[in-house]
């Protein structure tokens, strides 16, 4: 019942606005369930089989030496944040400048009419001290496979690199399999089954990552996703519906203001003492600096903006207490919304974007199409377009169109951070950013992500910080200047996503409904210890005990529960034994965990009854409307 995007039973589905449709939404079921479907290899997958690789040291002659990130060669010294200036020698200096992850040794040695092994010495006292590193590093992708087969085949030596391009097939060749399996259950096990014994064999590990907390999602070692046939219009009909979107757009905007303000002055604090001795501060220096990045005190500051915003609503809410739901309006709101929060957006350049997603409720087809429906706000991402994430940019039918709308959101180039490849609970190789351009600056903050061939890359020691007219600059060595929060947006991003709430804190909180779209649900914060069915061993038993703790707390049929404990909201059916199950489980963790802890559960809007998209045969599927806004007051974005 939760609206995920994965695989072939949670397609992505295109949709556009246009503003001459005569209906509020028109579905074209299309022919067929998918229209195109993709199996892709999990990033750790193929960096298994590149350390085993680079275990091959006829390979690794051929593979390029790269400077560290961090480190600064010039005037004779090599500089590491928070370690004195060291001396090079002239010879070490030149290998060291030409250690840029595009050139294999012999490459330096010819450029500097030296000896292969002469080169090969003076890089492995630089690898000794860690100044540079030679390994086998798939960058970060969609499509890993394909990064480490380019390395590959820039491979001079031609038995080394069949040898590894063989193993690379071997994979291949079952990822295939699997994808020409489809949805055919007994071919898709056997193929997978298949794939893992070879993957085993070569590489002599496990072919699927243990679950846990420091495991990031993607856990096999291949996943699909897919295009839905059915596309959807929406015309203004439906627009007019989403006039209360812009008082949470307001206010999320401001939320973003003050968290970047905080943030600046953070930044300004820790570059006025690296600097206060005159030496200049490069990017890497500041950024070790900083850590855990953005700054040490992040989640206090972004605690306290929250804090802040859920007060202000409060005055504009004004909410009566005891109740169960709420009606207002955006007339009687927008004045309050403006006086408490309207100011231009001053954030890092992600926070142009905020991405809500929007469900509709609606009776049946005709309601849908006179726009006779409800709106409800799922969830609003701040600093984030979810657009970007590579699971839908991969699955929609022109990329490149993505690419030109993100440039009239950024007519320039834009200052871009490598990420690290995955992040628990966070993004994998699904979810990373894939809108990026050529004329876009990556900066290497994070090492074994970036693609040293790619134009436009920077490690960060090259870049300086310069506090030009009070704003901290990252100046690159093309002389380009971006704010150097634009090096530090996507730690920003992760801080503040999830944050917007206009919902106060209590036991219980009522639905608010603003228009005709329903901006929070009912919510309750409800004791784990209070869960008293939970250890009741008996099935039916506990069954029963679940309906009169429902009852207890007036809680409706159909809910959604977040724990503390578990990384996703979960369903629960309390007229299914199985969802109560699930619920007993879940708070049986949490209490282990932590007996003092709460869960937040949630009305289910819309029920299952009031989905409104069909296939071509009628079947219904529950889904949801995800769309980017974009700032037009932000400096430099073309109004679309």
């Amino acid at each position: 019942m939760k609206n995920d995007t994965i695989g072939f039973f949670g397609p992505v589905g295109w949709g556009r606005w246009d503003p001459s449709a005569p209906h509020a939404v028109t579905v074209d079921a299309g022919r067929g369930f998918l229209a195109a479907q993709e199996v892709y290899f999990s990033g750790w997958a193929v960096d298994a089989l590149a350390k085993v690789l680079a275990e091959d040291e006829e390979l690794m002659r051929w593979i390029p030496p790269r400077r560290m990130s961090f480190v600064r060669c010039e005037d004779g010294t090599v500089r590491v944040p928070g370690r004195p200036a060291q001396p090079v020698g002239e010879l070490q200096q030149a290998v060291l400048r030409r250690c840029d992850g595009t050139r294999h040794m012999a490459a330096i040695a010819a450029e500097l009419a030296l000896d292969p092994g002469e080169v090969a010495a003076i890089v492995d006292e630089l690898v000794r001290r860690r100044w540079v590193t030679r390994r086998l590093e798939v960058p970060a992708a969609t499509h890993p496979d394909l990064a480490l087969r380019r390395i590959l085949e820039r491979v001079p030596d031609v038995a080394a690199r069949e040898r590894a391009l063989a193993g690379l097939a071997v994979l291949e060749r079952g990822r295939d399999a699997v994808r020409a399996a489809g949805t055919d259950a007994a071919a898709l096990t056997a193929a997978i089954g298949a794939l893992e014994a070879d993957f085993a064999a070569l590489t002599d590990s496990e072919a699927q990552r243990a679950k846990g907390a420091r495991t990031a999602p993607c856990r096999g070692l291949v996943y699909s996703d897919s295009r839905r046939s059915a596309t959807a219009t929406a015309g203004p009909a439906l627009l007019a519906h989403l006039e209360p979107l812009q008082l949470c757009l307001t206010a999320a905007r401001w939320m973003t203001n003050r968290f970047a303000d905080a943030i600046r002055a953070r930044l300004r604090t820790v570059h006025a003492r690296l600097s206060a001795d005159g030496t200049p501060v490069d990017l890497a220096t500041l950024w070790m600096n900083t850590l855990p990045s953005p700054h040490p005190d992040a989640g206090d500051l972004i605690d306290a903006a929250q804090a802040e915003l859920r007060a202000k609503w409060a005055r504009i809410l004004d909410l009566p207490p005891d109740a169960r739901r709420v009606r207002l309006t955006t007339a009687e709101l927008a004045d309050r919304v403006r006086r408490e929060f309207d100011e231009p957006g001053d954030g890092w350049s992600l926070a142009r974007y905020i991405s809500p997603d929007v469900l509709v409720v609606a009776e049946d087809a005709d309601a849908l199409a006179r726009g006779d429906v409800d709106l409800v706000l799922g969830e609003m991402h701040c600093a984030l377009n979810t657009m970007g994430a590579s699971l839908f940019v991969h699955q929609h039918p022109d990329r490149d169109r993505l690419v030109a709308e993100t440039t009239r959101d950024f007519p320039g180039p834009r200052l871009l951070p490598t990420l690290p490849k995955e992040l628990p609970l966070r993004w994998s190789t699904r979810s990373r950013p894939s809108l990026d351009r050529p004329e876009d600056h990556y900066v290497t903050l994070v090492d074994q992500t970036g693609d040293p061939h790619r134009p436009n890359s920077v490690p960060s020691a090259d870049v300086r910080v310069e506090d030009r007219d009070g704003q901290l600059t990252a100046v690159l060595p093309d002389g380009t200047v971006h704010d150097v929060l634009d090096a530090y947006a996507n730690t920003l991003t992760q801080r503040v996503m999830d944050r917007f709430t206009l919902r106060p804190e209590g036991e219980h909180t009522p639905r608010i409904t603003i228009d005709r779209m329903t901006v929070a649900r009912e919510t309750w914060q409800l004791p784990v210890a209070d869960v008293d069915f939970a250890d009741d061993k008996s099935e039916a038993a506990r069954f029963v005990r679940a309906r009169h703790w429902q009852r207890r707390h007036d809680l409706p049929r159909f809910v959604f529960v977040v724990s503390p404990a578990e990384p996703r909201p979960f369903y629960v059916d309390f007229d299914s034994p199985v969802y109560v199950t699930i619920l007993a489980k879940a708070a049986r963790r949490l209490a282990r965990k932590d007996p003092g802890a709460r869960l937040k559960v949630s009305e289910m809007l819309p029920t299952p009854e009031q989905a409104w998209l069909t296939d071509a045969d009628g079947h219904r599927y529950t889904s949801e409307l995800r769309f980017v806004a974009v700032d037009l007051t932000v400096t430099g974005t073309q109004e679309a």
